[in-house]
């Protein structure tokens, strides 16, 4: 890559030395091999894929062997789990990932897991207790975060010139450098063994790397290699209660897997530093290390910590809601992989930081959904227009008016269909006002609009209004009485409005999506930023008839390749995978989603939101807001009073054992031993939650 010799050449000489390679292993690993280049896309399973993996999936598939030049036959990519870590890890998310990748369309090597390594990766560490730069210790998180910001002071101090024994004096060696870091190799050798063994409590000891806190790099402050977790594992299962760390994991995974390019995101560059000097002290092969920015999308966050909170909190439907820039959020939007691999490609790599517009993706699918998708006619808001001048106006012997409609205005290999005008239709509640501007085109109570496909004028003679209505608003409206006017010296039209016949229109839900913030860069305050209009979802919704075919619940396919439709002057939409559609009996629900409008200017206009929506959405927020309160009241229980004081269980029991799990029931009866295993199952993930939230203050 062009720029992988900058970022080498930005190396301190420490790190020159340790990242270069020796004969042999340069030798060795020319053998394994060839001409093959090889790159890795390693992603935690500690959340769903996003928008930012997206790019770096482009980058390790495609774009990196395009700036190193090679040949098509020369590429390989590992698709590998970063799964160290199983407090935050699930077999949910191993399983998305899987669907993601083959979704995007991309090929890896061969699909690896970090956890795969545990036991090489647990005798890696013995041979770096036994060579002396390794070692057993037991300081507590804030020990390590004093010894930390004291190794600090003194390196800025020793920087400046300063003496550091007088800016940043050390109290006491059992700080700097640690009452650990000097034992011998025998204790050191015990005592991890005896972690391994699950004989000590977790957060008592970890295995710590012997590096250097003279360094102006932190993360070359003893990094912590090891820990200890009683947590089953998603996927290594129960064998290990000890667990290796990110930064001594992902470079000695990168060396036994052959890589070359080790490619990361630039808040990983301070890290480039203890990953060669691992290498180096266990003398295994050192990849070539670059680093590129990371992505930056307006009205949206890609930290996982920030994305599970939406998902948690109710905000959202789930990782794969529509609004999330979750790979699977916008598949069920309706973004293809042409477009996500497209906008990828087209904005590269570089080092450079910048947000991007979220409109570049929207462009983006635009210009690929308007070459495939089939035309329609659908009202979201319906209001309904009854023809009073209907037999005059049809002709043909009382038969109706049939058109027949091309299903891409631009591409007649696609085909036709057949949309019916009858005297009953609805039209869109966005193209009716019942005040006339100059500057609105749509249809008024005494104005004349055009009507798509009829060829003629549809003219507004009556507004009829609920019965006590005071006629100012639409929503009181119960329809329109209007008449046809085919003629030919009738008024042209200044615009078009699309309608859907009423006798054979197909009911359905539609979501309409917006930013889902407020701000193009959300802050620290995120979740005051968050756009509570960014789903709109209209209920009774209606769509012309010729989608039939397309959105039958019995055609799977449908949704897994995101068949989109244009509805006709609103935008590209795609079936839901909450749609229960049958249209053979046109029964269940149908919903549809909104990928993108049709326009830029479209999206820019600002989002109304009905009386009826206001209100659902007020409804929403107060529970989301009540289901807050409880999880927060919840983490105040003690662990002992959990089955008394939880509102689930309140009342229930009636006699506890000393741990406070229930005994006997809310009549004095006693519980089975099965029963109060749950039970006790249920009060230590409460203990779990505990610590978690602990650990986040």
């Amino acid at each position: 890559m062009a720029e992988a010799t900058t970022t080498t050449n930005a190396l301190s000489a420490r790190e020159l030395e340790w990242a270069k390679n020796s004969p042999e292993l340069q030798a060795k690993h020319a053998e394994i091999n060839g001409p093959i280049i090889r790159t890795r896309f390693p992603p935690e399973p500690n959340g769903y894929l996003h928008m930012g993996h997206a790019k770096s999936i482009n980058m390790n598939f495609s774009l990196a062997f395009e700036k190193l030049g090679v040949a098509p036959e020369n590429r390989r990519c590992i698709f590998r789990y970063d799964d160290t870590n199983p407090d935050a890890e699930s077999k949910e998310y191993i399983d998305s990932f899987v669907h993601d990748l083959e979704w995007l369309g991309w090929t890896p090597e061969r699909t690896t897991y970090s956890s795969d390594n545990f036991q090489k990766l647990y005798e890696l560490a013995i041979k770096l207790i036994k060579d002396g730069l390794a070692y057993c210790c037991d300081m507590t998180k804030a020990e390590m975060e004093a010894q930390r910001e004291l190794a600090m002071q003194r390196v800025l101090a020793r920087n400046k010139g300063e003496d550091p024994d007088e800016v940043a004096p050390i109290p006491s060696e059992d700080i700097l450098p640690g009452r650990n870091r000097d034992t011998s190799v025998e204790r050191n050798l015990d005592i991890f063994e005896r972690m391994k063994m699950g004989l000590y409590d977790e957060g008592t000891w970890t295995l710590r790397l012997k590096m250097d806190f003279e360094s102006s790099n932190p993360n070359m402050y003893d990094l912590v290699a090891y820990r200890i977790r009683y947590t089953s594992h998603p996927h290594a299962g129960n064998g290990w209660c000890i667990y290796p760390n990110y930064d001594y994991t992902h470079g000695i995974c990168d060396s036994l897997e052959d890589i070359d390019y080790s490619i990361c995101t630039l808040e990983f560059e301070t890290r480039r530093e203890p990953y060669f000097w691992i290498l180096w002290a266990l003398d295994m092969y050192r990849p070539n290390v670059y680093e590129m920015s990371r992505l930056n999308l307006q009205y949206t966050v890609l930290s996982k910590r920030r994305l599970l909170k939406l998902v948690n909190n109710g905000i959202v439907r789930g990782w794969n809601d529509p609004r999330m820039p979750t790979l699977s959020g916008y598949r069920r939007r309706g973004f293809t992989a042409e477009i996500i691999n497209k906008f990828c490609t087209d904005l590269g790599a570089t080092r450079a930081s910048n947000v991007i517009e979220m409109e570049k993706l929207y462009t983006t699918a635009r210009v690929a959904l308007s070459e495939k998708t089939q035309r329609a006619m659908a009202a979201l808001e319906p209001i309904k227009v009854v023809v009073t001048n209907w037999e005059d106006a049809k002709g043909n012997g009382g038969e109706g008016m049939v058109f027949e409609v091309q299903n891409s205005p631009t591409d007649p290999s696609m085909g036709s269909h057949t949309i019916e005008l009858t005297q009953t239709l609805y039209i869109d509640s966005s193209d009716f006002r019942l005040v006339d501007e100059s500057s609105y085109y749509g249809l008024a109570p005494n104005k004349a609009v055009g009507l798509k496909y009829y060829g003629g004028n549809l003219i507004c003679d009556e507004v009829v209004f609920k019965e006590g209505a005071n006629g100012k608003e639409k929503s009181q409206i119960v329809e329109l009485k209007c008449h046809l006017d085919g003629s030919d010296d009738r008024v042209k039209p200044k615009t078009w409005i699309s309608w859907v016949p009423a006798q054979t229109a197909i009911p359905c839900e539609i979501r309409v999506y917006n930013h889902l913030f407020t701000v193009p860069e959300p802050s620290d305050l995120w979740e005051e930023e968050i756009n509570p209009k960014s789903e709109i979802v209209y209920e009774n919704g209606f769509i012309d008839p010729s989608v039939l075919p397309l959105v039958d619940k019995k055609d799977i396919s449908l949704v897994k390749s995101n068949q989109a439709l244009q509805f006709e002057r609103m935008g590209y939409f795609v079936v839901d995978v909450d749609s229960t559609f049958d249209s053979s009996t046109r029964t269940g629900k149908l919903v549809f989603n909104r990928t993108v409008t049709l326009k830029e200017e479209v999206s820019k206009k600002k989002a109304t939101l009905s009386k009826r929506e206001e209100e659902a959405n007020e409804a929403r927020k107060a529970k989301q807001k009540a289901d807050l309160a409880a999880k927060e009241a919840r983490l105040k229980i003690d662990p002992i009073n959990f089955f008394k004081e939880a509102e689930e269980f309140k009342g229930k029991y009636s006699k506890f054992d000393d741990n406070g799990v229930p005994t006997h029931d809310a009549e004095g009866n006693e519980l089975t031993k099965s029963a109060m295993k749950k039970l006790k199952k249920e009060q230590d993930k409460h203990v779990k939650q505990l610590k978690k939230a602990s650990m986040k203050k």
